[in-house]
């Protein structure tokens, strides 16, 4: 009987990160526990207007992230995705469902992605029903009204947003 040698997986799990939540923790740890590598995709994305640059987002993440995961490296990028995946090998790319309204558009994004790439396969995992509503976006206009965001981000991410890393 012969074995056969699994080529290493490689995935991308892409986002903007601003900023990086408990929910993005939680798909990200279920993404290093199912691939070989991950590499967590920060994307540039000025159209969203980001309260942290891009070069704060990958700062945080290193930080946040520093020996949680053997299997992780933090990249920041400003090209196609798929394209970025292809450069970097990847083979899968991860993304995260929180309600079936999320369903839609990741449908056609997958479709556009796998019409760009064949080769790259899109992955959906759903996070913890307990993080299921948290979003960048919601935990930034909560913070901005001053509401306590501690349960759903890092520490170090709270002090960021608390302290104005972006000023």
């Amino acid at each position: 009987m012969t074995s056969i040698s699994k080529k290493p997986i490689t995935a991308i799990y892409a986002g903007t990160f601003d900023p990086i939540t408990n929910g993005h923790t939680d798909l990200l740890r279920r993404a290093c526990d199912l691939f070989d590598h991950v590499i967590l995709a920060i994307a540039s994305n000025s159209k969203k207007n980001p309260k942290f640059t891009l070069e704060q987002r990958i700062q945080l993440a290193e930080t946040v992230y520093r020996n949680k995961f053997d299997n992780l490296s933090i990249k920041g990028f400003s090209t196609l995705l798929t394209d970025f995946a292809h450069q970097e090998g990847a083979s899968v790319m991860v993304r995260g469902l929180r309600a079936v309204s999320d369903f839609e558009y990741e449908f056609q994004l997958a479709s556009m992605n796998r019409s760009l790439r064949p080769e790259i396969e899109s992955v959906f995992l759903m996070p913890e029903e307990k993080y299921a509503f948290i979003s960048s976006s919601l935990v930034k206009e909560v913070a901005s009204l001053g509401g306590d965001v501690s349960s759903f981000i890092d520490p170090i991410v709270l002090d960021a947003l608390q302290n104005g890393m972006s000023d």
